[in-house]
């Protein structure tokens, strides 16, 4: 039962093959066995779970339907989960139980979803390697010496090791996207704006997307469905009907426009990386796509971009924890100077607490001009390209990497390395275009992920190329060892 996709789960309910509560009981046993090894799940919530599968079943009975009733997930452990310890893998809120659900917890549950736990992250969700989590270190199943990538790595580690069929995440830089390529997973970032952000625990606001961690392109397509759409909760919300993206997959791919640019080819990439890639390119052309060369100019300039923006808005938003409200707070404080100065820096890992520094350092008076404001100025030069290369092609194609997983703790000594990591990724979120990356191949016993970037509120037409690209190829199926 646990090697079934989310599509297979929908059919076998639907035909009464087995039931909800036989399939969560079946993966709470698995999470039980297996995640000791992988330490992707902060919180088991068995109870709701079964209690949901329960609910489902007697829904199912009545004669119900939905892809999504029934099917049993889990959260990144930032979306607020009524009565449940939502921890954003922080010390700070590792007593925090929130006292509602995010619109995406609610929605999913409305559609009959039931949640198996909340999984692990980096640390208010800073970080591409889930290594700065308070809860310790996510290990990757294709070798578990090895990083599964971040800050969703709870999430995709889990769905990669068959633990459940799939799981939401956010992704501000490539956090969907980077995990599912060092994991074998298809993961989608939407457009920002399309999936409310209402009980998403904020990093970046101008940057966060919640999205779908899936094997498959038809999985995110359903788990997708079920997220989807305007929340006047949320002011970033936009209201903008959403499409039936699972009756969109098998349209063809004739004379679909292809563009490579030619910046994604640069020394940093691997070359087997490379290769891979190009072969992707010619699968999609035997399939009709049509493939040429194009330029993102200032896609050099999107680092040193992000890692002003994001901070910026970082070192805004994590103030509200401060030891007063709710989260942790430290012991006899001296007076509220201490309170506030202990509690922030006893509760924040050294990740958090540097990012804080440079968004803090880049928005104070003296600077805000030279690097807050320049930083925003290159966003919009980042969003031109793109917009340009949309007017010659339909989707824009690259790595999602610039190399598999690393070990473990290879590049805690060096963070600028591990910002590296997520050169393909960022300039999507600095855009706030929708993203998805494909299972596309393996280095050194290593999967690699492969990138497509489309205009604005097409995630359909990117379900559409990577589920085409899945039906005729196999690496989507590959099962890490022993999982």
């Amino acid at each position: 039962m646990h090697q079934l996709t989310l599509a297979e789960i929908a059919r076998g309910l639907a035909d009464k093959k087995f039931s909800s509560e036989e399939l969560t009981k079946v993966l709470l046993a698995r999470i039980a066995q297996l995640d000791p090894q992988l330490n992707s799940f902060i919180s088991l919530t068995e109870d709701l779970a079964l209690q949901q599968a329960k609910a489902a079943d007697a829904r199912r009975a009545n004669g119900e339907s939905g892809a999504l009733l029934g099917a049993p997930i889990a959260h990144k452990d930032l979306f607020c989960t009524q009565g449940i310890r939502t921890s954003c893998g922080s010390k700070m809120l590792d007593n925090f139980k929130a006292p509602y659900d995010a619109t995406v917890v609610a929605k999913l549950a409305a559609a009959g979803a039931v949640t198996l736990g909340k999984t692990n992250m980096d640390e208010f969700a800073m970080g591409s390697a889930n290594e700065s989590s308070y809860y310790g270190a996510v290990k990757n199943p294709w070798n578990l010496e090895h990083v599964p990538g971040g800050s969703s790595g709870g999430s995709a580690a889990a769905v990669a090791a068959r633990l459940l069929p799939a799981a939401t995440g956010t992704d501000t830089g490539g956090s969907i996207r980077q995990p599912a390529a060092l994991t074998n997973l298809t993961g989608l970032k939407p457009t920002y704006g399309r999936v409310s952000r209402w009980g998403m625990i904020a990093y970046a606001s101008s940057l966060d997307q919640g999205g779908p961690l899936a094997r498959t392109a038809e999985d995110c397509a359903i788990l997708l469905q079920g997220m989807a759409g305007f929340d006047p909760q949320d002011s970033t919300s936009i209201d903008e009907p959403v499409p039936d993206y699972s009756a969109g997959l098998n349209g063809s791919l004739q004379g679909l426009r292809i563009g490579v640019p030619k910046e994604y080819f640069s020394a940093g990439l691997d070359p087997r990386i490379a290769d891979l890639v190009m072969a992707s390119v010619e699968e999609l052309k035997k399939l009709g796509a049509v493939v040429k060369e194009i330029s993102l100019p200032n896609m050099q300039h999107a680092i040193p971009a992000y890692y002003v923006i994001a901070p910026a808005e970082a070192s805004s938003n994590l103030s509200r924890f401060d030891g007063v409200r709710f989260g942790y707070r430290c012991e006899d404080p001296k007076n509220l100077e201490d309170l506030y100065k202990r509690s922030r820096g006893e509760g924040f890992g050294p990740e958090v607490q540097r990012r804080i520094m440079v968004g803090a350092y880049a928005l104070s008076a003296g600077y805000y001009d030279a690097y807050y404001l320049k930083a925003q100025k290159i966003r919009r030069l980042i969003k031109n390209d793109f917009m340009a290369a949309f007017n010659e092609v339909d989707i824009i194609l690259g790595p999602t990497t610039p190399n598999p997983a690393w070990k473990l703790g290879a590049k805690n000594s060096d963070p600028v390395a591990a910002y590296l990591e997520d050169v393909y990724t960022i300039t999507a979120n600095l855009a706030g275009l929708p993203g998805l990356s494909m299972p596309a191949g393996f280095v050194d016993g290593l999967p690699v992920g492969v990138q497509l970037l489309a205009p604005y509120f097409q995630e359909g037409r990117l379900l559409n190329v990577a589920h085409q690209y899945q039906l005729n190829t196999d690496w989507h199926t590959r099962t890490p060892t022993g999982f």
